[in-house]
Protein backbone atom coordinates (compact mmCIF):
# COMPACT_ATOMS: atom_id res chain seq x y z
CA UNK A 1 0.00 0.00 0.00
CA UNK A 2 1.43 3.44 -0.92
CA UNK A 3 2.58 5.85 1.77
CA UNK A 4 1.66 9.52 1.53
CA UNK A 5 2.72 12.48 3.63
CA UNK A 6 0.23 15.28 4.20
CA UNK A 7 0.48 18.70 5.78
CA UNK A 8 -2.51 20.08 7.65
CA UNK A 9 -2.86 23.80 8.31
CA UNK A 10 -5.46 25.96 10.04
CA UNK A 11 -5.60 29.64 11.00
CA UNK A 12 -9.32 30.24 11.59
CA UNK A 13 -11.63 29.09 14.38
CA UNK A 14 -10.52 26.47 16.90
CA UNK A 15 -7.35 25.54 15.06
CA UNK A 16 -6.39 22.67 17.37
CA UNK A 17 -9.83 21.05 17.19
CA UNK A 18 -9.84 21.46 13.41
CA UNK A 19 -6.52 19.63 13.09
CA UNK A 20 -7.68 16.85 15.42
CA UNK A 21 -10.91 16.39 13.47
CA UNK A 22 -9.00 16.37 10.18
CA UNK A 23 -6.61 13.64 11.40
CA UNK A 24 -9.60 11.50 12.40
CA UNK A 25 -11.47 12.14 9.15
CA UNK A 26 -8.45 11.45 6.95
CA UNK A 27 -7.79 8.25 8.89
CA UNK A 28 -11.30 7.11 7.97
CA UNK A 29 -11.36 8.31 4.38
CA UNK A 30 -7.76 8.24 3.09
CA UNK A 31 -6.25 5.35 5.01
CA UNK A 32 -4.62 4.52 8.31
CA UNK A 33 -2.61 7.33 9.89
CA UNK A 34 0.78 5.81 10.69
CA UNK A 35 2.43 8.86 12.26
CA UNK A 36 1.63 12.43 13.25
CA UNK A 37 4.04 15.20 14.09
CA UNK A 38 3.56 17.60 16.93
CA UNK A 39 1.64 20.79 16.20
CA UNK A 40 3.61 23.84 15.10
CA UNK A 41 2.63 27.50 14.95
CA UNK A 42 3.97 29.84 12.31
CA UNK A 43 3.17 33.21 10.84
CA UNK A 44 1.31 33.12 7.55
CA UNK A 45 3.47 32.51 4.47
CA UNK A 46 2.78 34.35 1.22
CA UNK A 47 -0.13 36.56 2.27
CA UNK A 48 1.19 37.68 5.66
CA UNK A 49 -1.61 39.94 6.99
CA UNK A 50 -3.65 37.17 8.61
CA UNK A 51 -3.69 35.05 11.79
CA UNK A 52 -0.89 32.57 12.51
CA UNK A 53 -1.27 28.98 11.34
CA UNK A 54 -1.08 25.71 13.19
CA UNK A 55 0.49 22.96 11.09
CA UNK A 56 0.89 19.22 11.49
CA UNK A 57 2.36 16.52 9.24
CA UNK A 58 0.80 13.08 8.79
CA UNK A 59 2.05 9.82 7.37
CA UNK A 60 -0.77 7.73 5.95
CA UNK A 61 -1.01 4.45 4.13
CA UNK A 62 -3.57 4.59 1.39
CA UNK A 63 -5.00 2.46 -1.36
CA UNK A 64 -6.18 5.63 -3.11
CA UNK A 65 -4.55 6.91 -6.27
CA UNK A 66 -2.99 10.38 -6.01
CA UNK A 67 -6.05 11.92 -7.71
CA UNK A 68 -8.42 10.09 -5.35
CA UNK A 69 -6.32 11.17 -2.35
CA UNK A 70 -6.48 14.78 -3.54
CA UNK A 71 -10.29 14.51 -3.76
CA UNK A 72 -10.44 13.16 -0.20
CA UNK A 73 -8.18 15.99 1.04
CA UNK A 74 -10.38 18.61 -0.68
CA UNK A 75 -13.49 16.99 0.83
CA UNK A 76 -11.93 17.22 4.31
CA UNK A 77 -11.25 20.92 3.70
CA UNK A 78 -14.86 21.48 2.64
CA UNK A 79 -16.16 19.52 5.61
CA UNK A 80 -14.17 21.90 7.85
CA UNK A 81 -15.82 24.91 6.18
CA UNK A 82 -12.97 26.01 3.92
CA UNK A 83 -13.80 28.77 1.48
CA UNK A 84 -11.35 29.53 -1.32
CA UNK A 85 -11.63 33.29 -1.64
CA UNK A 86 -8.00 34.44 -1.91
CA UNK A 87 -4.88 32.46 -2.78
CA UNK A 88 -2.86 31.83 0.39
CA UNK A 89 -5.65 33.46 2.40
CA UNK A 90 -7.01 32.50 5.79
CA UNK A 91 -8.61 29.08 6.02
CA UNK A 92 -10.24 26.77 8.48
CA UNK A 93 -8.33 23.83 7.00
CA UNK A 94 -5.73 23.29 4.33
CA UNK A 95 -4.57 19.77 3.43
CA UNK A 96 -1.57 19.47 1.13
CA UNK A 97 -0.13 16.25 -0.26
CA UNK A 98 3.61 16.68 0.23
CA UNK A 99 4.82 13.29 -1.02
CA UNK A 100 3.24 10.11 -2.35
CA UNK A 101 5.73 7.22 -2.27
CA UNK A 102 8.53 8.11 -4.68
CA UNK A 103 6.12 9.40 -7.31
CA UNK A 104 6.96 12.44 -9.41
CA UNK A 105 3.79 13.79 -11.04
CA UNK A 106 2.95 17.01 -12.84
CA UNK A 107 -0.66 17.45 -13.92
CA UNK A 108 -2.86 20.56 -14.11
CA UNK A 109 -4.47 19.62 -10.77
CA UNK A 110 -1.67 17.94 -8.81
CA UNK A 111 2.10 18.17 -8.58
CA UNK A 112 4.08 15.64 -6.57
CA UNK A 113 6.22 16.11 -4.62
CA UNK A 114 4.63 19.38 -3.53
CA UNK A 115 6.52 21.94 -5.63
CA UNK A 116 7.13 24.41 -2.79
CA UNK A 117 8.08 21.89 -0.10
CA UNK A 118 11.84 22.69 -0.19
CA UNK A 119 11.20 26.39 0.47
CA UNK A 120 8.69 26.07 3.33
CA UNK A 121 10.11 25.61 6.81
CA UNK A 122 6.58 25.27 8.25
CA UNK A 123 6.14 22.10 6.14
CA UNK A 124 9.66 20.70 6.43
CA UNK A 125 9.97 20.92 10.22
CA UNK A 126 6.90 18.80 11.08
CA UNK A 127 7.68 16.44 8.19
CA UNK A 128 11.26 15.99 9.42
CA UNK A 129 9.89 15.06 12.83
CA UNK A 130 8.19 11.96 11.39
CA UNK A 131 10.27 11.26 8.24
CA UNK A 132 13.70 12.91 8.49
CA UNK A 133 15.44 10.22 6.42
CA UNK A 134 12.82 10.11 3.67
CA UNK A 135 14.40 10.97 0.30
CA UNK A 136 12.71 13.60 -1.86
CA UNK A 137 12.24 11.76 -5.18
CA UNK A 138 12.82 14.80 -7.36
CA UNK A 139 15.85 16.21 -5.53
CA UNK A 140 17.55 13.09 -4.18
CA UNK A 141 18.16 14.47 -0.69
CA UNK A 142 16.52 13.70 2.63
CA UNK A 143 13.87 15.78 4.35
CA UNK A 144 16.43 16.58 7.06
CA UNK A 145 18.84 17.86 4.40
CA UNK A 146 16.10 19.97 2.81
CA UNK A 147 15.31 21.45 6.23
CA UNK A 148 18.98 22.23 6.89
CA UNK A 149 19.25 24.00 3.51
CA UNK A 150 15.88 25.82 3.68
CA UNK A 151 16.27 29.59 3.41
CA UNK A 152 12.77 30.32 4.81
CA UNK A 153 13.27 32.48 7.90
CA UNK A 154 9.72 32.36 9.32
CA UNK A 155 9.75 31.19 12.93
CA UNK A 156 8.16 27.79 13.38
CA UNK A 157 7.40 26.95 17.01
CA UNK A 158 6.25 23.62 18.36
CA UNK A 159 3.19 24.16 20.55
CA UNK A 160 2.25 20.68 21.70
CA UNK A 161 2.13 16.98 21.09
CA UNK A 162 4.73 14.31 20.79
CA UNK A 163 5.20 12.60 17.44
CA UNK A 164 3.60 9.21 17.16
Amino acid sequence: MPTAYLLLGSNLGDRTATLQAAVAELGRTAGPVRATSGVYETAAWGLTEQPAFLNQALEIQTNLSPAQLLAVCLAAEQHAGRQRLVRWGSRTLDVDILLYDDLVLDTPTLQLPHPRLPERRFALLPLAEIAATLVHPGLGCTVAELLAECSDELAVTRVNGEPR
